[in-house]
């Protein structure tokens, strides 16, 4: 990316390895991810540009002397943060605050919408398919390196569960997995604050039970309608502007709580309101490395399909077009395959 609205492709140097936990992974699936639109709108000119992407499924194919747990020709799972596995925060299942850890793409180090790149930590960072994988599979194993992983992240933060009532702010691929994954954890209604048509076919498929359209104070009063005034008592809040925050604390149940997975873009937030209501906040980068193992069987034996988020598949040539029809909303997520 060299600027607003200005990607293309570029030729670059190999990647090659650098440090012996390194790993060299030939990519076969990666996408366009709503976080990459922060920058796409906005990103000051540059002339060296800004390697891009952090979601990928890809092939081993070079390995440093110290790497010990992932081999040449393993299928892996590349999610957005890297991590070296040992440190006490990644035992702790918080590898996105790895003391040796980082972020690709355009929050960090090289970015995966690449033929190739180099994994630092590779051994921590990676996560090898058993068995390889099923192509049938592909989309639903890619939303694994983030957005199934951050929308599970939302939810779980909120504590959604049985006998919960979730809203979801936001009807893109991380509000729409956030879904999936309050319907999963057992919530007993999902009401998605949304208003495109296509995004809310998809939500009904995945568990929503309610859908609101209105958004600002029309929206809030609307929430507090289907809840018999009183708010929702979980909150994903998918979105990361200041009026998706506001909306969130408004429609809060008091004692709820609220999970926030949308790259903040204000701030700060009421004190007041989350002192008065006795509301937890709490969310940021998913660790979804630590989610993988919980979610993958799911994925495995069909029960969840979180790759339906993906509505268009382009080839890197076309990544361009892949930004612009997500910008323009003429997609939800787009996979680069190679």
């Amino acid at each position: 990316m060299y600027g607003a609205r200005h990607v293309r492709v570029a030729n670059l140097a190999d990647a090659t390895l650098v440090e012996p936990t390194d790993a060299i992974v030939r990519v076969t699936r990666a996408c366009i991810c709503g976080s990459d639109l922060w920058p796409y709108r906005s990103m000051e000119p540059s002339e060296t540009g800004q390697s891009m992407g952090h979601e990928a499924i890809g092939v081993v194919e070079a390995v440093g002397r110290a790497v010990a747990k992932v081999k040449v020709g393993d299928v892996v799972i590349m999610p957005f943060a890297y991590s070296d596995g040992t440190c006490d925060l990644c035992h702790e299942g918080m590898h996105t605050a790895c003391s040796h850890g980082g972020f690709f793409g355009w929050a960090g180090l090289n970015g995966a919408q690449a033929e190739a790149l180099r994994i630092p930590h590779a051994d921590g960072t990676l996560y090898v398919l058993p068995g390889g994988a099923d192509e049938a599979l592909m989309a639903s194993l890619l939303t694994l390196s983030d957005v199934m992983g951050t929308g599970h992240h939302a939810a779980q933060v909120a504590k959604a569960g049985p006998g919960k009532t979730v809203a979801v702010i936001g009807d893109g691929a991380v509000g729409l997995c956030g879904v999936l994954a309050a319907k999963r954890l057992g919530a007993e209604r999902i009401i998605l604050m949304g208003r495109h048509p296509d995004r809310i076919a998809l939500a009904q498929e995945f568990g929503a039970t309610e859908i609101v359209r209105e958004r600002g104070q029309e929206g809030v009063e609307r929430i507090r309608a289907l809840s018999g005034g009183y708010g929702a008592h979980s909150v994903l809040e998918c979105v990361g502007t200041g009026d998706a925050m506001q909306t969130a604390l408004d429609i809060a149940r008091p004692g709820g709580a609220i999970g926030r997975v949308g790259v903040p873009h204000y701030s700060s937030i009421s004190p007041e309101q989350t002192f008065f209501k006795n509301l937890l906040v709490g969310g940021g980068p998913a660790p979804v490395r630590a989610y993988i193992d919980e979610l993958l069987p799911d994925v495995l034996e069909g029960r969840i399909q979180p790759g339906l988020v993906f509505d268009r598949v382009i080839g890197l040539d076309d990544i361009a077009d892949g930004y612009r029809a997500m910008d323009e909303r003429k997609a939800i997520k787009v996979m680069v395959t190679f």
